[in-house]
């Protein structure tokens, strides 16, 4: 293996752990059984976390998505080209 395969091994193994970590911090969507009973939790709360941590979560996230694509398609070509 030449350096920049271990480079880009090692990046790859640090984004794809870091999708992983972000997935696992991000809230789900579900309200459990409040949607079925028709309960609402529209209060400002509510309505501004979606602009503070939850959005910057979903953007690292696909930021990080991205970022492993390319970085995984690089480190095929290396190896398959022997770079």
């Amino acid at each position: 293996m030449s350096a920049l395969q271990i480079i880009l091994t090692i990046v790859d193994a640090i984004v794809a752990v870091a999708i992983v970590a972000l997935f696992l911090i991000q809230e789900g969507n579900d309200r459990g059984m409040g949607v079925v009973a028709g309960a609402s939790s529209d209060s400002y709360y509510s309505k501004a976390k979606g602009r503070s941590l939850e959005e910057q979560l979903k953007r690292w996230t696909s930021i990080c998505a991205v970022i492993f694509a390319v970085v995984s398609v690089v480190l095929y070509l290396a190896v398959a080209r022997g770079w």
